[in-house]
């Protein structure tokens, strides 16, 4: 299935929340009246990439919050289609993710909308404190915390990120925090500040495989780099979980996949994510393919079946994806199956010294 070639598809133009959203049975009639050629094209997405409009009392409920919080998340500001879902999602596993360290970032990549500037403004010396006081009052129980590449700075933001990391453990330590890091050019002392500062997850994207690295990446960015940036933060940091995330879509191959994966477990990665890359506009790369849901399903059981404690792959999956619910449910399992194994063991030791005293 990973190997058959499908056919090429391309999106005409760059997807917002809507453009999900399964729309009503006058949709498409109003669209054709209106003349919108562009909408009419969008409209012919395949099924797995539209979505239902969020609604349910945990969205509601954190929606509002946000409001109140003042609190910036790449869920809003990219219009992510499963906000829905993440923010939805059980209780005390909903997620969300909150962007740091300003709105503009020092590299360009080709897959990614947000702002570029080689100087971008100065760090805001309160957010951490700020950031804290509004995490540590708003009902959730899961946060990620990610940012903006910060070349311009002799740190790269490091110190800075760290500190909302440990503003945030400190307001409320029994709120699990994951970070999606920057990968700070490769200085695993700025890497180990991060990942020791806090952390239950230290997450950072090799974004694609290998060979199409240079083209889709700011030229910065390595994919031998980006190994090198998980497995330091998991040996600077013992027992800190990592996890990294890979778009497909952008031209690779499945041998290359399969390469990229077993390169991620052997940096240490347990936990995994694939997704759809979806053109954020016309200027950005095109899309070389969509896959359909039974490929990435496929992807998800030879993922696990590799060794990922816990793989998430779907055409609207996102690095951040449901990352509260999963991190619980994977390590829920984990810890069953040590106890049963000690459980197991007890009893053979039981056994042993019954014979023993039975001689």
């Amino acid at each position: 299935l990973l190997d058959k070639v499908a056919a090429a598809s391309q999106l005409p133009d760059g997807p917002s929340l809507d453009d999900f959203i399964q729309k009503g049975p006058n949709a498409a009639k109003s669209e054709v009246a209106s003349g919108s050629r562009l909408r009419q094209r969008r409209e012919r997405k395949p099924e797995w990439l539209k979505v239902e409009r969020p609604t349910g009392e945990n969205y509601q409920r954190l929606k509002k919050d946000l409001r109140s919080l003042k609190l910036a998340t790449v869920c809003e500001e990219a219009r992510c289609p499963n906000i829905g879902e993440c923010w939805g999602g059980k209780q005390g596993t909903a997620t969300a993710t909150i962007m740091v360290m300003g709105d503009t970032c020092t590299r360009a990549c080709r897959f990614c909308n947000v702002k570029t500037a080689r100087a971008p403004a100065a760090l805001d010396p309160l957010e951490p404190v700020h950031t804290a006081e509004a995490v540590a009052s708003w009902d959730i129980s899961y946060v990620v915390i990610t940012s903006v590449d910060r070349d311009d700075l002799a740190d790269q933001g490091a110190a800075h990120l760290a500190q909302v990391i440990a503003e945030i453990k400190n307001a409320k330590p029994s709120l699990m925090l994951e970070c999606l890091s920057p990968d700070f050019s490769g200085d695993h002392d700025l890497v180990a500040m991060v990942a020791g500062a806090g952390l239950n997850v230290f997450a950072h994207n090799i974004e694609t495989v290998e060979r199409l690295t240079p083209r889709v990446r700011d030229r910065r960015a390595n994919y031998r780099q980006s190994l090198g940036v998980l497995e330091a933060a998991r040996a600077r940091t013992p027992g800190l979980v990592t996890k990294s995330s890979i778009m497909l879509g952008v031209g690779e191959e499945a041998g290359e996949v399969r390469q990229a994966m077993r390169d991620l477990l052997n940096a240490g990665v347990e936990i995994f994510t694939l997704g759809q890359y979806l053109q954020p506009s016309k200027r950005h790369m095109p899309v070389s393919r969509q896959l359909p849901p039974e490929e990435y399903e496929a992807w998800r059981q030879e993922g696990m079946s590799m060794g990922f404690k816990y793989v998430a792959s779907g055409p609207l999956v996102r690095s951040s994806y449901r990352a509260g619910e999963f991190f619980l449910e994977a390590f829920a399992k984990e810890r069953a199956a040590e106890a049963a194994a000690a459980a197991a063991a007890a009893q053979a030791q039981r056994q042993v010294s019954a014979a023993a005293t039975a001689a």
